[in-house]
């Protein structure tokens, strides 16, 4: 739901950090690989109780997986580029609550299980339609150029990881944060489901 309103405020200057490391020769690849490599240090320092360390490496993994698109847009985009970062997003997004499940078995594990059930349900109607609105040659910019269909709803980027950045601040409240955000998450993606019938029914 923010995406489109964060986009304005952070793609100027991910833009001219993109130009700069384009110039010098640095891939996009390299920077969505390096960008993972964070996540999952994250989800390793969460999972054994160092979650402040996981809040700067959540906060890294995510400023590089802006600054690979300002790179890509930079030099030209690839459909490994653009394969690379949604897969290495949805691992990352993954990474997380069992890292917290680790973290404490007891009270973590089933709302971690909730979490990523509405994960699943949220990002299996986000591709299914953005494979179908590339079927019917459907495009739109609202989030930024992406190298597929970006179906907006309810819980997008920028809700996810303000939710991960406060579980690593307030690891206690990660069972509250959690059901919550996981009730949240199963309403978008409902709504991503009523969306794309409408769309597709024709």
């Amino acid at each position: 739901m923010l995406d489109a309103r964060i986009r304005p405020l952070i793609n100027p200057p991910l833009t001219m950090f993109g130009l700069h490391l384009a110039r010098v020769g640095v891939s996009a690849n390299t920077i969505t690989i390096t960008g993972f490599g964070f996540g999952v240090l994250a989800a390793v320092a969460i999972a054994y109780g160092y979650t402040f360390a996981g809040f700067i490496l959540i906060a890294l993994n995510r400023f590089f997986d802006g600054l690979d698109g300002a790179v890509a847009r930079a030099n030209k985009k690839t459909d490994l580029g653009g394969y690379l970062d949604i897969t290495l997003d949805f691992f990352f997004y993954g990474a997380i609550p069992i890292a917290f499940a680790f973290l404490s078995p007891e009270t973590n594990a089933l709302p971690a299980a909730a979490l990523l059930a509405s994960f699943y349900a949220n990002g299996s109607a986000f591709l299914a339609f953005a494979i179908m609105a590339e079927k019917r040659r459907l495009s739109t910019s609202r989030h930024g150029v992406k190298s597929l269909y970006y179906l907006g709803g309810l819980a997008e980027g920028t809700e996810t990881i303000a939710l991960f950045l406060l579980m690593a601040l307030f690891p206690a409240w990660f069972p509250v944060l959690a059901w919550t955000f996981a009730a949240i998450c199963t309403v978008s993606a409902c709504a991503r489901v009523l969306i794309s019938y409408h769309a597709l029914k024709d």
